[in-house]
C-alpha cells in the first residue's frame, strides 16, 4: 500500500504552515516548524516567490493531500467521486476525506495523528460494526460504530492519545464513549463542522482545467 515515507515536518515547511502531521509534537517546543519556518532545501531561507493562479491552486491541493495522507491517484479518485455527487464538489471532496476511517479514528482521539491511526488500523486494532477493518481508506456511513478491538484496549499509545481529547472539542458529527473506547460516526459532516483551513474550491478549479 503506497504512502509517503519521507520527512513529515518538511511538508509543513513547504506549505508555510503547521499541518499537525505529528500529533502532540506539533504543539510542543520540539516542533521543527517553530525552529525553521522557512521553505526546505538549500535555498529555502528567504524564498518568497509570488505564485501564479495555477501555483496557488496547486499548493492548496498539495496541502489537503498532506493533511489527510493521500497520494495523487487516490486523491484524484476522490475528486471524481465528489464531482459525481449532488451538491458543491469542493465540500463533497472534504466530506469524503473526513469519512475515511483513519481520519475518524484520529478525530475520536484513538490516535495522535492520521499517520498513527493508519498504522493502528493496518495492525487490526479497530472494529467497525463489530468487524475488524484493516483498510485506512474505508469510508464510514452514518451510524457506523467504531471501537478499539478488545485485545488492543491496553495499548499505551491509544490511552496516551485519548488524553488530548475533551468533550467540548469533539466535532458534532462524532460521539465518543471513552469508557467503552467506542465512537459513532453520527452523520456525514457539514462544511462548517470540518475544522481544516483550506479553500477547497481552488482544488476543483485546478482539476477542472
Amino acid at each position: 500500500m503506497a504512502r509517503y515515507n519521507g520527512p513529515v515536518c518538511k511538508l509543513c515547511r513547504r506549505e508555510g504552515e503547521k499541518l499537525f502531521l505529528k500529533g502532540t509534537r506539533c504543539l510542543s517546543a520540539k516542533c521543527s516548524f517553530e525552529k525553521r519556518s522557512y521553505f526546505p532545501g538549500q535555498h529555502g531561507v528567504g524564498q518568497r516567490s509570488k505564485l501564479s493562479e495555477y501555483g496557488i491552486q496547486l499548493r492548496e491541493k498539495q496541502k489537503v493531500k498532506r493533511i489527510y495522507g493521500v497520494l495523487e491517484s487516490q486523491f484524484r479518485n476522490y475528486y471524481e467521486r465528489a464531482t459525481r455527487k449532488k451538491g458543491v464538489s469542493g465540500e463533497n471532496l472534504l466530506k469524503l476525506l473526513e469519512s475515511r476511517l483513519d481520519n475518524v479514528i484520529y478525530r475520536l482521539g484513538f490516535a495522535a495523528s492520521r499517520n498513527n491511526a493508519r498504522q493502528l488500523i493496518l495492525h487490526r486494532h479497530f472494529r467497525v460494526n463489530g468487524k475488524i477493518v484493516n483498510v485506512p481508506s474505508f469510508l464510514l456511513r452514518p451510524n457506523d460504530v467504531i471501537e478499539v478491538n478488545e485485545k488492543s484496549r491496553k495499548l499505551a499509545a491509544i490511552h496516551e492519545s485519548m488524553k488530548r481529547i475533551k468533550d467540548d472539542v469533539m466535532v458534532p458529527w462524532l460521539s465518543l464513549d471513552k469508557a467503552k473506547m467506542q465512537g459513532v460516526f453520527l452523520d456525514t459532516p457539514n462544511r462548517q463542522d470540518i475544522p481544516v483551513n483550506v479553500q477547497e474550491n481552488l482544488i476543483i478549479e485546478l482539476y477542472s482545467k
